[in-house]
């Protein structure tokens, strides 16, 4: 399917391109008139779902009537010449009514506050953070055709919706295919003699699909959050934790390759970007790190590339080996340097020697790295790295400190034996707590370790939570 991404943020917004709207409207009218009536409103929906991921089914529902209308009406033959203009100027006035049917988005009363063409292009510019904790259940077979047979359309309706907005961050064209196929299969089998035989034949043709949607998005979300300078970072921590005897030069390549595919395939055209490029950095993956974790050598068994990507991604950190404590690069290593190798190289140590999870690591490394960098433009770099080594050193190990008591237990234990002892951890910290207050704490820590205390735990939420955390513990 050949599409012009964000094509219908523009339909429905307004946005104006240097080439003004004349030009816009034939680019919307063209691919109204490739795609038709039915796949147009089908990318509408998948592209306003991602887009207000937080808003109702009604809400985007409404939204893709309205656009879809707007382009049927606007390119049909002997439209009026501003037709385009002016109902986009209607639909983004609608957007600022206080009973608009539309998604609701904080950004949108200071859009309102604008005119004109300014004003579409902020409402063009509003959307939804995407979710970083899917809630969608697939329904039962018998929910699912039940479903399908009372109302076919408004069932593929509320799954596109549902999926899509679950899984944003999905590459759009990955995404559009999986929908689709699902979608088949549910119209083939609700209507065979046998549903639940054809759905278990179905499922097992599209396995490879789902899961390769699935792992998309979560590593597109994260790469999302954290953008392609601090994604490397993430990554560089993650397999350093995973192959701690590893050496920095294979672990650092890994991390530099699949930042780049995802840099290349989350926003990429086309639909078998993370097909081609996983397989050839899974073999990248097993020739460096399968003897340096026996863990890597079992994942590497695995019959697939996208089976052994995912092992490698759910892998959890390695036992610690026992080296010596890292030192804070010196100001030669580098300001020296034109590269980022001393502090790669330090990123490396250090992950490898702590036991806490990834998002911890990236939230101290990140300012750390950051005043390191700065003392190389001050006059004396050299005074610089040793007035801040000392206090950077200190807010390292007391910030490490507190994430091992955030996380103590989590990882080594099932979530019923860490509620344990985190009950007893505690009921000895607070030894005058009510069992109704001491209950409130263990629920209280529980969700945060289960959110956070993995090796890929989302970072937007995260970030919020273990500052959150940290507060409370100084308060304390």
């Amino acid at each position: 399917m050949k599409l012009v991404l964000f094509l219908l943020l523009a339909v429905a917004l307004g946005r104006a391109l240097e080439r003004g709207r004349d030009f816009e409207r034939d680019k919307v009218c063209k691919e109204l008139t490739n795609l038709g009536k039915d796949e147009f409103r089908t990318l509408s929906l998948i592209l306003y779902s991602r887009k207000f991921s937080r808003g109702t089914f009604e809400q985007v529902s409404q939204l893709v009537q309205e656009v879809v209308a707007l382009t049927e009406e606007c390119c049909a033959e002997g439209a009026a010449p501003d037709c385009y203009d002016s109902r986009t100027a209607a639909l983004s006035a609608k957007s600022c009514e206080s009973d608009s049917p539309f998604p609701v988005h904080e950004g949108t009363p200071a859009c309102c506050a604008a005119e004109g063409l300014e004003r579409k292009l902020c409402m063009a510019a509003l959307s939804h953070q995407p979710q970083e904790f899917p809630t969608y259940v697939e329904p039962t077979n018998e929910e699912i055709c039940e479903a399908f047979k009372k109302d076919p359309r408004r069932f593929a309706d509320q799954f596109v919706y549902e999926y899509s907005s679950n899984y944003g961050q999905v590459p759009l064209l990955l995404l559009v295919s999986y929908t689709k196929s699902y979608l088949s299969m549910v119209g083939s089998c609700c209507t065979s003699p046998n549903p639940t035989v054809c759905f278990l034949k179905e499922r097992l043709q599209i396995r490879h699909l789902s899961l390769l949607t699935t792992m998309s998005n979560r590593v597109c979300s994260q790469y999302a959050v954290n953008g392609k300078e601090k994604s490397q970072i993430s990554h560089l921590i993650k397999l350093a934790q995973k192959a701690p005897t590893a050496d920095l030069k294979d672990v650092l390549s890994l991390a530099e390759d699949i930042t780049t595919i995802l840099s290349k395939c989350c926003e990429s055209t086309s639909e078998d970007c993370m097909a081609k490029e996983l397989p050839e950095y899974t073999v990248r993956v097993c020739d460096n790190l399968s003897k340096k974790n026996s863990k890597f050598e079992e994942c590497c068994r695995e019959e697939t590339p996208l089976g052994i990507f995912t092992c490698v991604y759910f892998m959890p950190a390695a036992p610690q080996v026992k080296l010596q404590a890292v030192e804070l690069p010196t100001n030669t290593e580098v300001c020296g340097q034109k590269s980022t190798k001393a502090l790669d190289q330090y990123t490396f140590e250090l992950s490898r020697r702590t036991p806490i999870p990834e998002v911890f690591l990236s939230k101290i490394l990140e300012p750390t790295l950051k005043s390191l960098n700065e003392c190389c433009d001050s006059e004396d770099s050299a005074s610089c790295f040793t007035d801040k080594g000392s206090q950077l050193k200190k807010e390292l190990s007391s910030f490490i400190e507190k994430g091992q008591e955030l996380c103590a237990d989590y990882s080594e234990n099932t979530f019923t034996e860490y509620k344990k002892k985190l009950t007893e951890r505690l009921r000895t910290k607070l030894p005058g707590a009510t069992p109704t207050e001491l209950a409130g704490q263990v629920e209280r820590h529980s969700d945060f370790a289960s959110k956070c205390c993995s090796i890929n735990s989302p970072p937007r939420y995260c970030d919020a939570q273990i500052d959150a955390e940290m507060k409370a513990r100084l308060q304390s």
